[in-house]
């Protein structure tokens, strides 16, 4: 472990943990395996977090009873706020407790999982526990039931490399070494590609009253697995490339997280918060519906339209952290963006632009009105179709 450097908030459970071997003992870690077992994309995301601090404070794959304790009450045994079980899956009945298994990805050597518990999850209840509901058409529910093995798996994770990406992954402690001492970071969390009034959140965020005057904020994507019909990481990864250039705001970071989304709402919020703090957020912008989904029978949500908010503003407090509202910013001929209420207090002409229109002009060939989208994220998108 590491301890967080002075002046940045300290990382969840105190320390910054990193599980990377020496690179002169990794040989000796990687001697006398007894299996070896391949990642799953999902798998890959989970051992970089735990192995580059992430996960703060795990040192590995979590045991039944701190698995248990999360699905039922998103803490661990001990007590310590966690939004989601981060476990190992697999289908291999005959790995028992002691093995040692050498966790590879895309033929690449990642970690030793020495396994120190093993059992068959309830599935239903581990899917009501996390997500609220056992539909299968809920992504995560379907993920568990699908696509996750019959067994899981806790132990001690030691790491030997971390996945070869086309988007590198800084490390929290990298990420902590660029923020500025003893001000305010403000995370922003997306995975699509960033739009105009995704800039227009995130740099109005900085002028909260609550956060200090030379803070800065920290755009942080998820470019792991997430929903079928998103856009590939690697082409989301270079559309906040262009973006970064072409904006040049020094008030502005950006790095990106290897973590696959469950589209969990409230307890992914949560989980984005921890997994922040560790990279040295101290602010997390939370927007309404965040990491909701929909039935694609009925079309219903499956959270609250502020479900996610209130679970994050609740628990922002004794994770030391703070929450900053999404605002609903909307665009007007009169005056660009403003707040939605803004806009209907003073009777402006609002103009919209769906996800589903905005996809369709892309695939059309149409031109994209500048206010809703930058030139140079659709010059990405339209090379990419």
């Amino acid at each position: 472990m590491t301890i967080a450097a002075p002046g940045l908030i300290q990382p969840h459970g105190g320390s910054l943990v990193d599980l990377m071997v020496p690179a002169d003992q990794r040989e000796a870690v990687r001697t006398g395996v007894d299996r070896v077992v391949a990642c799953s994309d999902r798998n890959a995301c989970d051992v970089e977090l735990l192995v580059v601090g992430g996960f703060s404070p795990l040192r590995g794959f979590m045991h039944q009873e701190d698995y248990e304790a999360v699905v039922a009450n998103h803490r661990t045994s001990s007590g310590l706020l966690f939004g989601l079980p981060i476990v190992f899956d697999t289908d291999d009945a005959s790995i028992a407790v002691g093995d040692r298994l050498l966790l590879t990805y895309q033929g690449q050597d990642l970690a030793v999982l020495t396994v120190e518990s093993r059992w068959e999850p309830d599935k239903v209840k581990e899917a009501k526990g996390c997500y609220g509901t056992t539909s299968l058409e809920h992504p995560a529910v379907r993920m568990i039931a699908s696509e996750r093995g019959r067994f899981y798996l806790g132990g001690r994770v030691q790491g030997l490399a971390l996945p070869r990406r086309v988007f590198p992954c800084r490390t929290p402690a990298e990420v902590r070494s660029t923020l500025p001492s003893g001000e305010d970071v403000v995370a922003f969390q997306c995975r699509n590609p960033i739009h105009r009034a995704h800039y227009e959140l995130f740099t109005r965020a900085l002028e909260a009253t609550n956060v200090s005057e030379g803070g800065v904020v920290l755009v942080h994507p998820t470019c792991g697995p997430t929903q079928d019909d998103d856009i590939a990481g690697e082409v989301r990864f270079q559309t906040y490339e262009r973006l970064a250039s072409e904006v040049n705001n020094p008030r502005i970071r950006w790095a990106y997280l290897p973590y696959s989304m469950h589209m969990a709402g409230p307890r992914e919020a949560l989980q984005h918060m921890i997994i922040r703090k560790n990279y040295g957020c101290t602010h997390f912008i939370i927007g309404r519906d965040m990491a909701g989904c929909k039935s694609s029978l009925s079309g219903d949500d499956f959270y609250g339209a502020y479900e996610a908010q209130d679970f994050a503003r609740d628990n922002a407090p004794e994770l030391g952290m703070e929450t900053v509202p999404s605002l609903n910013l909307v665009y007007t001929e009169e005056e660009g963006y403003v707040t939605a209420e803004h806009a209907e207090a003073r009777g402006l002409h609002v103009r919209k632009l769906s996800g589903t229109q905005f996809r369709a002009m892309l695939r059309g060939g149409e031109e994209i009105p500048e206010w809703f989208a930058f030139r140079s994220v659709v010059e990405v998108l339209r090379a990419a179709a």
